[in-house]
């Protein structure tokens, strides 16, 4: 199998906020931070409609 020749230093691994932890070796994987999600419209207002549907159910449930 064919390698290539050494290009030169590898860039350094430099920790991430909320990454993973450290190799036990010592190196570290840099990993990307993904973004949280912000609560859509649409996922707020069946959220709502559920809990109004809960209320409801809860209500006549205890009022029967």
């Amino acid at each position: 199998m064919y390698e290539r020749p050494h290009q030169g230093p590898l860039r350094g691994a430099y920790p991430v906020p909320g990454g993973p932890a450290p190799l036990p070796d010592g190196d570290r994987v840099a990993v990307p931070v993904r973004p949280r999600r912000a609560l859509r419209r649409r996922q707020f207002a069946y959220g709502v409609a559920v809990a109004v549907c809960v209320l409801v159910l809860l209500v006549v449930g205890v009022f029967r």
